[in-house]
């Protein structure tokens, strides 16, 4: 959900050629999602003309990887998307299959655990893995999961015991601890700019801090894990330089790979944060702003491809004149 007033006027776009993309990376809330969390037949339609087109789509979200399925049937080709703010690539065509987990150590959450409650009393917990969410009994429940487990945050991140029906994350296939994807954190008075410099402040040297909530939610990773560096790897892996991504989002937790990619787009509901780090700027999620600018990249590139024919027209008719 943006932050900044909303922009419904033509697309602001980034200065100098923008070469046509190989990957088109975007987030989901606040940016391809409407507010009704819907996709719109007009995206639907872009996102499938661009994969036809031979451009890859890849959605890179702050969503686990059970909250998928909004947009699994808009996913073509690979089938991937990068999850939980970069913590998780899962296969949205196997299921949402874990394809590759960075997580965030338990030893290191609970250190952020207690530097939070020390810096901001009142802090209350959950705890993402990739067997589900699990939360303290002052967490707000934004989501009602009937298969949470509710304890305090150091009870929940201790290494479960070896019994595969441990409550407290154990993985149900052989008693292994679940790896933890993301350490969440509210405060219900700070605001959500005020309570996530403070957290920078105090425990940014244990933990990348992030945050994509209207709300003063914060969202904890692995140092060095965000959607930037996971999406540089997936790229890495195809031979795909940053150069060759148009990325879009509106959020804190987007800032990082709205710069790491060579041509990026804040949505008209974008944070300021977001308006800053981007090169270019696009209408509002409810306005289809990502549709907006991939149907002219399209166009663009379709334009470019019948000036080179017309120009190798005429040079084949020049080469007839001379004979």
């Amino acid at each position: 959900m943006g932050e900044d007033g909303a922009v419904t006027s033509a697309p602001q776009r980034p200065d100098g050629p923008t070469p046509t993309p190989r990957l088109i990376a975007t987030d989901l809330d606040g940016t391809l999602l409407r507010d009704d969390k819907s996709v719109s037949l007009r995206t639907v339609a872009a996102l499938a003309a661009a994969e036809e087109a031979g451009i890859e789509v890849f959605f890179v979200t702050g969503r686990p990887a059970r909250w998928m399925d909004v947009v699994s049937d808009h996913v073509h080709g690979h089938g991937l998307a990068i999850c939980a703010n970069g913590a998780a690539v899962v296969d949205l065509h196997a299921g949402r299959e874990f394809v590759q987990v960075r997580a965030l150590p338990r030893a290191t959450a609970l250190t952020v655990v207690d530097t939070l409650r020390a810096a901001a009393p009142g802090t209350s917990f959950a705890v993402e893995m990739t067997t589900g969410i699990n939360y303290e009994p002052l967490y707000p429940p934004f989501f009602q999961d009937p298969g949470a487990h509710v304890a305090t945050a150091e009870q929940l991140l201790k290494e479960p015991a070896d019994d595969a029906g441990d409550p407290d994350g154990a993985d149900a296939a052989g008693g292994a601890p679940a790896p933890v994807l993301k350490l969440l954190a509210h405060h219900s008075e700070l605001a959500p700019d005020e309570f996530l410099a403070l957290a920078r402040k105090v425990a940014g040297g244990y933990a990348a801090i992030t945050r994509s909530s209207p709300t003063a939610l914060l969202e904890i990773s692995e140092l060095g894990v965000s959607k930037a560096s996971t999406l540089a790897l997936c790229c890495a892996e195809r031979g795909i330089s940053p150069a060759e991504v148009v990325a879009f989002g509106d959020m804190p937790n987007d800032v990082e790979m709205l710069r790491w990619a060579g041509t990026s787009y804040a949505m008209g509901n974008a944070h300021p944060d977001v308006i800053a780090a981007a090169s270019g700027r696009t209408v509002a999620n409810n306005e289809d702003g990502v549709a907006v600018v991939i149907e002219q990249i399209l166009a663009d590139r379709l334009a470019a491809q019948s000036g080179a024919e017309q120009r190798e027209l005429q040079g084949h008719r020049q080469e007839s004149e001379k004979l």
